[in-house]
């Protein structure tokens, strides 16, 4: 397999994107892009690029702070964040650039890309599908299910997969209804998998601050990964 770190530009920004496919392929091939949670482009996020690529895609890591940042605690983590989720304008350009960047590579077939996310990732991968992007699908983990902010939605190509534990204490029910009434309006085709007595972050191993609710749970995370397995076979045909 091969594993790299890719540079790539937003505006004078230089993203560290992280790059995994199977060299034994020849030729364009599906694409899934990873964006990472509140944390920065970590190695959680590099792991999901290489499982991706084992099983036939090249994985691609977005850097959605630059430089590869990365924060530790709670604030430094918030620090990072809060800039992109209060500017919809450059949330929405700033994963743009990512997906520009995994559609520059020759293994990339561009007609064939999809995203995931994690948590604050998962709140990107959605809005990149609000922008009307060219994607196949998405799939948000745990993810922020609101807008974030007025910007107008685009027509959304992808099909859409949220992947939500029924107790995440950052994503109540009514902010569940008004998503799953705001993809039912606009006519997406979209699904929603609700797992009980399971909060935030429950794909994180690392996961484990009850305070805050964020509770990895071994279960959930499996039978999620399982979802978008097969989701995204489902989207290939």
């Amino acid at each position: 397999m091969h594993t790299s770190n890719y540079i790539y530009h937003d505006h004078g920004l230089e993203c560290h994107g992280f790059a995994a496919y199977d060299k034994a392929f020849s030729g364009p091939r599906p694409t899934v892009l990873v964006a990472h949670d509140w944390s920065g482009r970590n190695e959680f996020a590099c792991e999901k690029a290489k499982l991706l690529a084992q099983m036939g895609y090249v994985g691609f890591a977005i850097d959605l702070y630059g430089h590869g940042q990365l924060g530790s605690t709670t604030e430094e983590k918030q620090a990072l964040m809060n800039p992109l989720v209060s500017e919809q304008n450059l949330l929405r350009r700033r994963i743009q650039a990512g997906l520009t960047a995994a559609c520059s590579m020759p293994e990339v077939d561009s007609k064939r890309v999809a995203i995931i996310g994690f948590c604050f990732g998962g709140l990107c991968a959605l809005e990149l599908a609000r922008s009307g992007a060219d994607l196949k699908g998405v799939v948000s983990f745990h993810g922020l299910l609101h807008k974030p902010g007025s910007l107008k939605s685009e027509p959304i190509k992808a099909k859409i997969l949220a992947l939500h534990g029924y107790d995440d204490p950052m994503v109540p029910p009514e902010t569940v209804h008004a998503f799953c009434k705001e993809m039912t309006d606009a006519n997406v085709d979209w699904q929603m998998h609700m797992y009980g007595h399971v909060q935030h972050a429950f794909s994180n191993p690392l996961a484990h601050d009850m305070q805050l609710g964020t509770i990895y749970n071994e279960v959930a995370a499996h039978r999620s990964w399982q979802a978008m397995t097969h989701f995204l076979q489902d989207i290939s045909r």
